[in-house]
């Protein structure tokens, strides 16, 4: 017998045996193979509750980034940031961690008032039995969908109704969450660029000065970035910029 014969032999005897666990373990019988002894009980209503919030638990870290991503700050912050690495004219400093670090912790102290309304709402009661799943969820969804509203443009979502071919909604609790998220993210990318304009204007005035008098004094062969970086940053450090990008950014979403 070849190997690949003996592999397609344990492959089959192990689906076999996978098919017969979970028949086995839908009538609640035993499975009994050699040296396996495998026993499907019913367990108590404790168990499966603190079963369902491991699962829960699981999924809900499984697609937190992707919730990290589109119902909070995070957006807007890190454009923004990121517009101002750009606009200082370095591309790796400061890098990608520090800024990634730096948008996250923005984003917990932005959220923060939200995140504590989901959890003495939903999260508390729910792992204290006293809420079940579902309404858990809700309470959970509505300081988030509070927030989304009031940071979402109407025209953005306005658009998402079009697209969608949906009656538009007349109170705030008619909008659709699938709806309202887009819209969301939307708005904090518009925002995030006009921010980012702002940033931008100095530092251009800074490179076209930096041009014009090296063109003037004749330094055509000198890189205007090797002159106009350094000013950048010691202006920057000079007006105490981090300081105040980060008060203007947060002051965005009062």
């Amino acid at each position: 017998m070849t190997n690949r014969q003996a592999l397609q032999q344990a492959g089959l005897a192990l689906l076999l045996a996978a098919m017969a666990g979970a028949a086995c373990a839908a009538t609640g019988a035993d499975v009994a193979l050699p040296g396996v002894d495998v026993r499907f009980g019913a367990a108590s209503g404790g168990q499966v509750s603190s079963a369902l919030k491991i699962l829960l638990g699981l999924t809900v870290l499984s697609i937190a980034p992707a919730l990290l991503v589109s119902v909070t700050s995070f957006i807007r912050i890190v454009v923004v940031l990121s517009m101002l690495r750009h606009a200082l004219g370095m591309q790796e400093t400061p890098p990608n961690t520090v800024l990634m670090s730096l948008a996250l912790f923005l984003t917990l102290f932005t959220m923060s008032p939200v995140l504590t309304q989901v959890n003495e709402q939903a999260f508390q009661p729910f792992m204290e039995n006293r809420l079940e799943a579902a309404p858990a969820f809700d309470r959970a969804l509505a300081p988030m969908r509070d927030f989304m509203v009031r940071q979402t443009r109407e025209q953005d979502l306005q658009l998402m109704v079009e697209i969608a071919h949906s009656p538009m909604p007349e109170t705030v609790d008619d909008i659709a969450t699938v709806q309202l998220i887009p819209a969301f993210m939307l708005s904090e990318l518009r925002s995030a660029f006009q921010i980012g304009f702002v940033i931008f204007l100095p530092f251009v005035l800074i490179d076209l000065i930096v041009s014009t008098i090296l063109m003037s004094l004749g330094m055509m062969m000198v890189p205007p970035v090797t002159i106009s970086l350094p000013l950048k940053i010691l202006v920057f450090v000079l007006i105490d910029g981090w300081n105040l990008v980060v008060r203007a950014l947060l002051g965005t979403f009062q």
